[in-house]
């Protein structure tokens, strides 16, 4: 013989009044009683029309290339000892073809090098391990105001390992005195070539002071990684400050002369969206 659900049905019946009453008595021992619990709200990033807009011009400018210069230092953990410097640029421009007052898409592309902390050399290896530049050749990055805040969705890679990263909407603008602060965490968590994954955490802020006179670089950033280190170097720390020049001309000799020597492609950033479609597309037999 079947035997009926219904004792079942009455004891979770009995079970949700029991919880019910519980949960009364203790909103009245919290003073909560006669109010609803309520949702959380969607929390204010601090963002504007005229926020935003500042935003993209420090950012990526108005039309015209800025080169983001970067210098800094990669740190063992969790013992802090320098292992090598690290330099690059991130070279962009603003596409106005496509840009809105609401919606800005940046074209840019990016390379960073290592250095020998005492001689300052750039280091093709370590330990007998190759070394090789941190190098994208493009990535198409969008920013669209939402609300107080910021949407943003990141393109990267070539064939079949084209990547579209997003929604990121965890920026945070913030006023301090002068200073425009943004900052923005990015977590990371994808699987690597070899069945791996790589887990890591960084940390961008920016900073537009471009409402104080006579400073000659008004845009900076401070930028903080922990994860892998190259060349099974293990877990560690990156870290570098950044600040924007608008020709090639006026970054450091050293990144120059790198970029000029074995990096052509990032001398500018990519010149429009069929440029980067076609860096999209799968490498040559």
């Amino acid at each position: 013989m079947r035997r009926s659900s219904l004792p079942a049905a009455v004891f979770n019946v009995a079970v949700a009044r029991v919880a019910a009453r519980r949960l009364a008595l203790l909103c009245v021992s919290l003073g909560l009683a006669g109010t609803v619990l309520a949702q959380p709200a969607t929390p204010d990033r601090g963002f504007n029309p005229e926020v935003f807009r500042d935003w993209v011009q420090m950012r990526v400018g108005s039309g015209t290339p800025v080169y983001w210069y970067a210098v800094g230092t990669v740190y063992s953990s969790p013992s802090g000892q320098p292992l090598m410097r690290m330099e690059g640029i991130d070279a962009a421009r603003l596409d106005t073809t496509l840009s809105t007052p609401v919606k800005a898409h940046q074209l840019s592309r990016k390379t960073f090098v290592y250095r020998d902390v005492q001689s300052n050399a750039i280091l093709r290896e370590w330990q007998g391990k190759p070394l090789p530049p941190i190098s994208y050749p493009y990535q198409y990055i969008t920013y669209e105001l939402r609300g107080s805040g910021v949407e943003s969705w990141v393109e990267q890679g070539a064939g079949a390992r084209v990547q579209r990263i997003g929604p990121g909407t965890d920026i945070m603008a913030r006023r301090i005195g002068g200073t425009l602060a943004f900052s923005a965490p990015l977590f990371l968590d994808f699987p690597l070539r070899d069945g791996t994954r790589s887990q890591t955490f960084e940390h961008y802020d920016f900073f537009d002071q471009s409402a104080a006179k006579g400073l000659k670089h008004p845009y900076q950033i401070s930028w903080l990684r922990f994860g892998d280190l190259p060349a099974g170097l293990g877990k560690g720390v990156m870290h570098m400050v950044s600040w924007r020049v608008d020709r090639f001309e006026d970054l450091p000799q050293s990144i120059r002369d790198y970029v000029q020597n074995e990096a052509a492609l990032w001398r500018d950033p990519p010149r429009d969206m069929a440029e980067i479609r076609r860096l999209q597309q799968p490498a040559g037999p």
